[in-house]
């Protein structure tokens, strides 16, 4: 314990002068005790004038009937029993396998209108650091080894040019005349935030427009003991920690920019995740199935890869109720690993927390979740209102720094899929792993989900669509090590390569432009 700071003494021995005698502000103590939180001025003299003000300052910061409502009804939602789990209904899954090519062309047009007509942003998911690859970088930032060295953040940015020059065709094809910009929202984190700006300015914002871009926070939350107290993480600082990616909807609301999505005439906003290499961005087809589906919430799935991949599912909460996901860390492993006699798949088997279902409900089609998600704007404020007035939290039971060393603690997260149990109508669109899905979670070496891996699938798929054009491949090491990248400039999806692939011999690895 640091002994109390000395500010003045009187030498003929009479009263000392000390920091001490000054007591903490009352107003704000009584608030502090209205919430049971007092002990955050526990160690106050101790303090410095200036941890003093610091100490004020932070806890001024904090919406305390907030903050209260949401610790009090997410530690009374812990244990409490939940509805039994059930299958995803056929008829809100499009597999890859029943999709008429129609039906795909059908939805390309839709969504390429829609977009051309401006009705669609793009909404990034971007608060994370790339501390699991050894980086305290912004995980956009993230290099992944390709031929052309772009980071995630480039390739995203040039899928969005690719895109609007796709829309601006089809509007010259049936005779209009210019085509809107692709409005993208990043949500960053106080640990990124200042770095992901300086990062698209100082790379020009990779060729897009710079007011097309807005950049914005997500909150944080206090840490908390088991019994709901404010964890200290200094004497004058409380812990804290960013309330997860779901805490998009909240941080969408508190900074206007649902009204700001409202005044461009956006109607439908594609929401993903940054660490994805393959991630198609403004997905013409998706969004034109979501608008012919006429629902609320859309998701893209994919089939599990392996029992132990760390991805939530897709399930109906209830007997007839709403789609949900549960979280991978919520399943026992065992189950998670269960194979179905009868067909060879991983079957789903329900643990005690979930009752028990049908032996035939299976992950191995649909019911992967990837973070690839489609809302209307309608709904994100239906869920920024709802999720707000019910405030619970997930609850993710951690070692948090703090004054005492490590404590054991409570972060309180939201999670993104936590909007899909408020939407009254749901459809997932299946797409294929190996087009859609390269995850960068771990750094290279891991087994799984790394810069290397996440690059192999990119030089794979684009490998495919250059052969498909008709192009010849040389490669002075084995194929499935290497490959070619296809520019997002030059095609988004393999289409319109003929021109620059047929006949033409590429040595791999090496970028494919204009």
């Amino acid at each position: 314990m640091r002994e109390p700071t000395v500010v003045g003494t009187e030498s003929n021995g009479g009263s000392v002068g000390s920091i001490a005698q000054s007591p903490p502000p009352q107003a704000l103590l009584e608030r502090l005790k209205d919430y049971g939180q007092e002990d955050a001025f526990a160690l106050w003299d101790e303090l410095s004038p200036d941890e003093r003000d610091h100490l004020v300052k932070d806890i001024e910061r904090l919406d305390l009937p907030r903050v209260d409502r949401i610790i009090r009804c997410s530690l009374r939602s812990q244990g409490l029993p939940v509805a039994a789990i059930e299958p995803v209904p056929e008829r809100s899954v499009s597999t890859v396998e029943e999709r008429t090519m129609d039906e795909r062309e059908r939805w390309w047009k839709m969504g390429l209108k829609a977009i051309s007509d401006g009705k669609l942003a793009v909404l990034l998911l971007s608060g994370g650091q790339g501390t699991r690859l050894g980086s305290s970088d912004p995980k956009g930032c993230v290099n992944i080894g390709l031929p052309s060295g772009k980071s995630l953040f480039q390739l995203q940015a040039e899928r969005i040019l690719c895109v609007q020059r796709l829309a601006a065709q089809v509007t010259s094809e049936g005779g209009g005349s210019g085509s809107a910009a692709i409005h993208w929202y990043i949500m960053t984190s106080p640990f990124t935030d200042d770095a992901t700006r300086k990062y698209f300015e100082g790379h020009k914002y990779f060729g897009l427009e710079s007011d097309q871009v807005t950049f914005f926070q997500q909150g944080t939350i206090p840490c908390v003991s088991k019994d709901g107290r404010f964890i200290m993480e200094t004497p004058y600082k409380v812990a804290k920690a960013p309330d997860g990616n779901g805490g998009v909807y909240s941080a969408l609301k508190s900074s206007k920019l649902l009204e700001d999505m409202a005044t461009r005439g956006i109607k439908y906003i594609d929401c993903y995740g940054v660490d994805n290499a393959l991630v198609r961005v403004a997905d013409p087809t998706f969004l034109g199935y979501f608008i012919d589906k006429g629902v609320s919430a859309g998701a893209k799935v994919v089939r599990k890869a392996y029992p132990q991949e760390k991805v939530g599912v897709f399930v109906r909460r209830g007997k007839g109720g709403p789609l949900t996901v549960v979280e991978y860390s919520e399943l026992d492993p065992s189950l998670a690993s269960a194979i179905n006699q009868e067909t060879g798949r991983l079957r789903f088997c329900a643990n005690n927390n979930f009752h028990s279902i049908q032996d035939s409900f299976e992950f191995s089609v649909v019911v992967v979740n990837v973070c690839l998600h489609m809302f209307t704007l309608d709904f994100l404020n239906q869920v920024a209102n709802g999720l707000e007035k019910d405030s619970v939290y997930h609850l993710a039971e951690k070692k948090i720094p703090s004054i005492h060393g490590q404590t054991v603690g409570f972060k309180l997260e939201q999670f993104i899929f936590d909007a899909f149990p408020y939407a009254p109508s749901t459809a997932l669109f299946e797409v294929l792993r190996e087009e859609e899905f390269a995850p960068v979670k771990n750094a290279n070496g891991s087994n799984f989900d790394t810069p290397d891996s996440a690059r192999l699938l990119v030089l794979r798929l684009h490998t495919r669509w250059v052969i498909a054009a008709g192009g010849f491949l040389t490669h002075s090491v084995p194929l499935y090590a290497t490959g070619v990248e296809v520019s997002p400039l030059c095609s988004y999806a393999g289409e319109n390569l003929e021109a620059i692939c047929r006949g033409r011999t590429f040595h791999a690895p090496c970028e494919i432009g204009f």
